[in-house]
């Protein structure tokens, strides 16, 4: 044994821990390797392979490999090859592409004729995909054409379903602001199974057919059984519950499945991840081996350190102590802005004095954090990678809005333009007044044609020519002033409250369009170049999927740097209602995981990391993110107050090994929280007076806890003294 890790380290150089070894060496029956961040998970996992292979004699074809993505796919196989050239290569896939195996065996045995209605949309809007029936289903009953937003929240819907195997009859329980997503859901499924000449089938559908057929025929689940002796799942922490129920299937007779992940870095339930059924391992499998990969290979102990003592605020986790023997590199950076509109310059100011651009990366929760990013860095002339580059904000509706409301002002000669925008403003038209505008063909000002042709209101020819005028004057205005003139003067805020409100937009969300509109139009001269800055930016987001491996900045969401390293990491936009969100706050698995978020981007850096916070936006107050207010205890904990005086208490520092002292004239609580150390921001306690809270913030001695009741500022000094406060 030791031959095969002392030839390996001086073939490859690669030297494993005990624990990873020992991960090589488990190769029997199931194992769970819970692996850190930065542990060597994938080198680990590559060397258990070509034990397997090398030393233990298994075939190649007999081990199967399946990971999340297929880029991990890739990436585990081109590891294999190069750690391992002279063997054939195994069997790396997707869980998806295993289970389109099974399926397609399925129904070439039950003769089923099917048609796949996923992957690129075809050029025909008349085709069989997925999105082009949905389209088609929701503007029947929904009456309007669904946009790209609600198209991405109604397919989330439908895969978390699928992948949490939900019940037809459950369905409505699941939280979807669609309109009509159930019975859209339903349709789509009716659909599906009605096509007179084959089954259509989708990604989903690939897994819970999968399942279900490996469930019911027992000779193809034999068959697939009795094809691979050794199988292995990686990043299993991103992995549904029916991807789970394939696997458990696929390995009942021998039980040799190692699966590897981190609880830790689970992120992805809103998709259908299933974290807990790693905690549950030992009920599925009561014999199996749990191997923890503590030791961080990628940051400094100041990084690991900080992120170690963060995800303990997590209860719902296994315990695991990240450590490293890197030395120390610098203090955690936490950057307080004053406004919001700071943090973009702030970024390129800072990101302007480093030379080494392709290990430097900004991270952020909302892919609409990175347009204004996109917009100073292009005009500092600072190339960037967007690893997950998004191009709906310039195809979203509200921002097609804005530029339709200035077209009118270039010209009020164009009713089809105006007909895109008549119920979005305060003119108070009706679809049947814009019928006979349509029909007017004689090339003068639509408000002229309506005042004469229409059959106007008495009520409407007022704010009609009040329009009227606003057009007119919008032309020469700048343009980040005719977008406000837009949303106040014009009424296109009150609409969009009014659209959110019967259609189930988020309002927040459509307002950060506007006023990201308003920060690209700053400091331009006209509408022109507002319209040439639009276009300009779009071409620059689809060139920016382009510059990867070169010396550029990655902009990246915190969902998609898992997997990344980075020398220097800024974590941006940390306040309250973006992480956590405001549905986190509400919900104790939502919180937990929005920590977990947090921490996979604590984690992507190697030596600099800076989180950036402001305090207002829009001309509003936003509170510092709670895990910003949390890594702050972290690094510098409030020390008691010595010798000063609360309701004729006298407050002294004590040690931990001395018994809490009671205070006269208040009752002694066992259960009461003794140590500073215990009182995290985020944490719920309850209170002896104010009853359950959850503590928002933490700044030295003063604690803010939030009650049902009102928000209250406390002294930690004073409750650690008095026993006031319970953990929950």
């Amino acid at each position: 044994m030791q031959d095969f890790f002392s030839r390996k380290k001086s073939e490859l150089g690669v030297s494993l821990n005990d624990v990873q070894r020992k991960a090589v060496l488990q190769t029997e029956g199931p194992l769970l390797l819970l692996a850190s961040p930065g542990s060597g998970k994938t080198t680990t996992v590559i060397m258990r392979i070509g034990y397997l292979i090398e030393e233990k004699g298994v075939d190649p074809s007999r081990i199967k490999a399946v990971t999340f993505s297929r880029a991990s796919a890739s990436d585990m196989l081109e590891r294999f090859q190069r750690f391992f050239p002279e063997l054939p290569p195994v069997d790396f896939s997707t869980i998806h592409s295993f289970a389109f195996e099974v399926v397609r065996d399925h129904f070439r045995k039950t003769r089923t004729p099917y048609e796949l209605i996923e992957g690129n949309l075809p050029s025909d809007e008349q085709g069989l995909h997925k999105k082009i029936i949905i389209r088609k289903i929701f503007k029947t009953l929904v009456g309007e054409n669904i946009t790209d937003s609600q198209m991405e929240e109604l397919t989330t819907y439908i895969s978390y379903i699928k992948n949490k195997m939900i019940g037809r009859e459950e369905w409505a329980t699941v939280k979807c602001e669609v309109p009509k997503a159930e019975r859209i859901l339903k349709e789509y499924e009716k659909f599906k199974r009605s096509h007179p000449t084959k089954l259509l089938v989708d990604f989903d559908d690939m897994l819970t057919i999968a399942n279900d057929v490996l469930g019911s025929d027992r000779q193809l689940l034999w068959q697939y059984q009795q094809r691979y002796d050794y199988v292995l799942t990686d990043e299993s922490q991103d992995t549904s519950l029916v991807q789970h129920a394939i696997m458990e299937k696929l390995v009942e007779e021998h039980k040799n499945l190692c699966v590897v992940a981190d609880d830790d870095q689970s992120i992805y339930s809103w998709r259908g991840a299933e974290p807990q059924y790693l905690l549950d391992f030992k009920k599925v499998y009561p014999d199996a081996e749990i191997l923890f990969m503590e030791q961080n290979y990628r940051s400094s102990k100041d990084i690991v350190t900080l992120a170690n003592q963060f995800i303990k605020r997590n209860k719902n986790r296994y315990e695991k102590n990240m450590f490293t023997e890197n030395p120390p590199h610098q203090d955690i950076q936490i950057k307080e802005l004053s406004d919001y509109n700071d943090q973009a310059g702030y970024l390129v100011k800072e990101i302007k004095k480093i030379k080494e651009l392709g290990e430097t990366t900004v991270l952020y929760r909302n892919n609409s954090s990175s347009i204004s990013l996109m917009n100073e860095f292009d005009r500092a002339g600072i190339p960037f990678y967007m690893k997950d580059a998004d191009n709906r904000f310039f195809s979203h509706w509200v921002v097609e809005d804005v530029k339709n409301f200035m077209r009118m002002a270039f010209t009020d000669k164009r009713p089809d333009i105006l007909e895109k925008i008549h119920l979005k403003f305060n003119a108070y038209l009706s679809k049947q007044q814009m019928q006979e505008l349509m029909k007017v063909r004689n090339g003068e000002s639509v408000f002229d044609n309506l005042l004469k042709f229409a059959s106007l209101k008495e009520y409407q020819m007022k704010p009609l020519k009040e329009s009227r005028k606003i057009f007119a004057d919008m032309k020469e205005m700048k343009p980040r002033l005719a977008i406000q003139t837009i949303r106040n003067q014009l009424g296109y805020e009150k609409a969009l409250e009014k659209m959110s409100k019967n259609l189930g937009f988020r309002m927040d969300y459509l307002l950060s369009i506007l006023n990201t509109l308003e920060e690209i139009a700053a400091d331009l001269k006209s509408l022109e170049d507002f319209a040439k800055r639009l276009s300009h930016l779009e071409s620059v987001l689809k060139n920016a999927k382009r510059k990867k491996g070169q010396n550029a900045v990655t902009f990246s969401t915190f969902h998609s740097s898992k997997g990344l390293e980075f020398e220097r990491v800024y974590m941006i936009d940390l306040v309250n209602g973006v992480i956590p969100a405001q549905e986190d706050l509400d919900d104790p698995l939502l919180m937990e995981e929005a920590t977990r978020l947090f921490y996979v981007g604590m984690t992507r850096a190697k030596k600099d990391l800076e989180l950036i916070t402001y305090r207002t936006k829009d001309g509003k107050n936003v509170g510092q993110s709670r895990f910003v207010g949390n890594v702050k205890y972290i690094l510098d904990p409030p020390k008691p107050r010595t010798g000063s005086v609360r309701s004729g208490v006298v407050i002294g520092q004590r040690s931990e090994k001395e018994p809490v002292r009671k205070v006269k004239g208040v009752p002694y609580n066992p259960n009461a929280i003794k140590r500073a150390e215990e009182l995290l921001a985020g944490n719920d306690v309850k209170h002896r007076v104010f009853g359950t809270g959850t503590i928002v913030e933490i700044d030295g001695d003063a604690m803010q806890i939030k009650f049902p009741s009102k928000e209250k500022t406390l002294s930690i000094a004073t409750c650690l003294e008095m026993g006031l406060l319970e953990p929950v």
